[in-house]
């Protein structure tokens, strides 16, 4: 059976092979007594690489689960590259801001925290007495 164009189109722009998901079709559960249990309309897809499983028994048709299973993979795999993408985006915005230089103020303001701090501490010491 063909993939229907718009699928491969999809598959194309987050870079997956259709040879590397793993296609099935297995027989449904839940209600639907004698003519769930003994059709196989349940169509479930694995994509090896990322391990990304969709199991779509929605319909009565093959057909039907078989389309909205594989527009169900693609969400997922886009959903995994747009997470991928907005984790480096992250990662380079944080390690921009961690080399970006202080400025003036946020230095003094430093230093100020600093002498407050080693006041503070100094106080702690022991107190000598002059009788």
């Amino acid at each position: 059976m063909q993939i229907p164009t718009q699928i491969v189109r999809r598959l194309a722009a987050v870079r997956v092979r259709v040879e590397d998901v793993d296609e099935r079709f297995v027989r449904g559960t839940g209600p639907g007594g004698q003519k769930i249990n003994k059709t196989s309309s349940t169509v479930w897809l694995r994509h090896g690489p990322s391990g990304t499983e969709v199991r779509c028994q929605a319909g009565r048709s093959q057909t039907a689960n078989r389309e909205q299973a594989w527009s169900e993979l693609c969400d997922r795999l886009e959903e995994l590259q747009r997470a991928a993408k907005a984790e480096q985006r992250h990662e380079r915005e944080v390690e921009r801001r961690r080399n970006r230089q202080k400025s003036r103020a946020q230095k003094a303001r430093m230093v100020d925290a600093k002498k407050h701090r080693s006041r503070t501490k100094s106080a702690r010491g022991r107190v000598n007495r002059f009788d």
